[in-house]
């Protein structure tokens, strides 16, 4: 596990080049602290930079990067793990290849020496590397299938760069990048910016599953999507896909706990996070090692189920209790680190397990993915719902009482519960089967046009993605868990836990996230997945006999914190400086009284807005230090 970095630059001297690639990787330390490496080819007028840092996890002693192929006419910088390199090598020494390291990434450079580019679909792992082949004189960066690990990369007049952050790039520019029209619609839409965009004009993220191709003879580079299986539907019996799924739960869970350092597991109490401990335990022969968090306004905090799994798996289990306190002492540290606006409040949380577990071991498995891969949110049965209720309301009945309905379930606390779920789902409902993209709408929704000047507006801000899954009005719950593959799952939670474990040097791994379940998920029947209320059906019904009756299917809140009421006591006076007139107009961004209205309306209580002002608030943290 690391962070890699790199540039193709024309016209530079190599002492300019090598400056340039020592300060990007300085700048993700965090990522990798146990060793750095560094690869400086001069080709032509062009020179090939790559460099990575280091957090060593497995082959402790001989793993160390860039590696090179036999003739060194090919060489890797690499950030991830394969959790099926073991079997790779093994099929390659059969062919008779030789290994210098028992490190996963020769395993990788030696199968693309074998097999090309076509070797990257046959990585089971989270990862983003670049491999400069002089042979072909071309330069390959890919990124995983999940997108699991961040990939940015920007192109101007004289430089090509890549990094795993975005601070490596935005750093060594000779000005400060423009904002994105379509990156700031999105985030004041989601939360969050979704690849192929960022907050930047010109400056992108690679797609999950894709590879660039840098053509150094021609001076161009083309992105490509790696090869998938295609997604057959399967006439399965339920009892069988049952035992099937938990076979490969459990192979999944195995092959991500391959370690040469101590791990653990994020233990919330929900499904996932209990099914991969469950498995993690049965698999050692000494106690493992849990980590779970909790909150001091009661509530918010769910410890209690954590501490009924660990109590009954038999591990050593670590609990945290955090108040806004601890939040206000790392909220500046953690919401900057992600080098663009981000708004998923959990993050905070996040930041602080990840901050307490690196004290105990290096490497945690998680439950991330779960939901995704089995169909276990409830926005998914509310897009089930849309269809029910649209049959049977009229629209023009709808939305005469839209109004009133959200004025009779309007809350002035930040307390996630019915009613605001409720008004949610009112908000939520389309006529036009536009409805899902409502529902991933977690911030403004359809206040875009209420928030943002008219010239800073996108129209038809999905419209990408519509085009990218062929999904332009979903129906199924398949169709659903797609979409969320492509925007929620990359630009969201994998964000989240990539930036906030790796701010504190710890390797997080999601065995959910496995192409393999995900590819069997997607050939099951719908109702194997969300059958009546039971989210993830089949999941927790492979894995019952497990637990005590009926804990499988306690309700949990998520990792929720109270933002909502840290914007109106620690982080009121902040918050309020964002919204004075003078800022306002030098920024044009916003509609003055509209913002206005709307965060005094949260800080007097009179409604609850701790979505939107989160949202609007982190914006303004991420822009004033960017721009002030």
């Amino acid at each position: 596990m690391c962070g890699i970095n790199g540039l193709i630059s024309k016209n530079r001297s190599l002492d300019d080049v090598n400056n340039t690639l020592k300060k990007m990787n300085e700048l993700i330390y965090h990522r990798g602290p146990d060793e750095d490496g560094f690869c400086v080819e001069n080709q032509g007028p062009a020179t090939v930079a790559m460099a990575m840092r280091r957090l060593s996890i497995i082959d402790l002693s001989t793993g160390k990067q860039p590696i090179y192929n036999d003739d060194k006419s090919i060489v890797i910088v690499f950030n991830g793990e394969i959790y099926n390199y073991q079997k790779l090598k093994q099929q390659l020494e059969n062919q008779g290849v030789t290994f210098k390291t028992k490190s996963d990434t020769e395993v990788i450079l030696k199968l693309y020496e074998a097999k090309g580019e076509s070797s990257f679909a046959d990585l089971d792992g989270m990862f983003a590397f670049s491999i400069y082949d002089k042979n072909r004189n071309k330069v390959f960066i890919t990124r995983d299938f999940f997108g699991e690990k961040p990939l940015y990369y920007h192109q101007n007049e004289d430089n090509f760069f890549w990094a795993s952050e975005l601070k490596s790039i935005t750093n060594n520019l000779d000005t400060k990048p423009e904002i994105s029209k379509e990156g700031l619609n999105l985030y004041f839409r989601l939360t969050y910016t979704p690849a192929p965009f960022t907050i930047y004009e010109h400056i992108f993220k690679l797609e999950a599953n894709h590879y660039i191709t840098y053509d150094l003879e021609v001076d161009s580079f083309e992105i490509h999507p790696i090869s998938t299986v295609k997604n057959e539907k399967q006439d399965i019996a339920f009892a069988e896909a049952k035992k099937e799924l938990k076979n490969r739960m459990l192979q999944s869970i195995e092959s991500r706990s391959i370690s040469d350092v101590p791990l653990g597991t994020f233990l919330s109490g929900g499904v996932d996070s209990s099914i991969v401990s469950l498995g993690l335990s049965q698999m050692n022969n000494q106690k493992i090692d849990t980590f779970s968090i909790g909150f001091d306004k009661a509530s918010f905090d769910e410890t209690d189920k954590s501490k009924l799994v660990a109590k009954m798996i038999n591990s050593n289990h670590h609990e945290f209790i955090i108040s806004e306190k601890d939040i206000e002492k790392n909220i500046h540290e953690i919401l900057l680190n992600f080098d663009e606006p981000f708004a998923d409040s959990s993050a905070l949380p996040t930041y602080l397990v990840a901050n307490k577990t690196r004290d105990f071991v290096k490497v945690a498995l998680t439950g991330d993915g779960g939901d995704e891969v089995f169909g276990g949110y409830n926005k998914y049965y509310i897009g089930k719902l849309n269809s029910k209720y649209t049959s049977v309301v009229p629209a023009f009945l709808h939305n005469a009482s839209k109004s009133v309905l959200n004025k009779l379930l309007t809350t002035k606390d930040d307390n996630r519960g019915k009613r605001f779920k409720l008004k949610k789902f009112v908000n939520a409902i389309n006529y036009n089967n536009e409805h899902y993209w409502n529902i991933i709408s977690l911030g403004f929704s359809n206040d875009t046009e209420k928030l943002l000047k008219t010239d800073r507006i996108q129209p038809n801000v999905f419209s990408y993605y519509k085009e990218k899954t062929n999904i332009k009005q979903p129906k199924t719950v398949h169709e659903y868990r797609e979409i969320d593959r492509h925007i929620s799952l990359e630009g969201d939670m994998l964000v989240k836990v990539d930036r906030t474990s790796m701010l504190n040097s710890l390797e997080c791994r999601a065995p959910f996230l496995n192409k393999s379940l995900w590819e069997f998920a997607n050939s099951l029947p719908e109702d194997y997945l969300l059958k009546g209320f039971s989210k993830k059906h089949i999941l927790k019904e492979a894995f019952k006999e497990e637990f005590p009756e009926g804990f499988l299917e306690k309700s949990k809140k998520g990792f929720v914190v109270p933002v909502g009421d840290w914007l109106r006591s620690g982080l009121k006076k902040e918050l309020e400086s964002y919204i004075e007139t003078k800022f306002l107009e030098d920024q044009n961004l916003f509609n003055i009284d509209y913002i206005k209205q709307l965060i005094n309306n949260h800080l007097t209580g009179k409604e609850d807005n701790s979505y939107k002002v989160w949202t609007y608030y982190t914006f303004q943290k991420w822009y004033v230090n960017l721009y002030i």
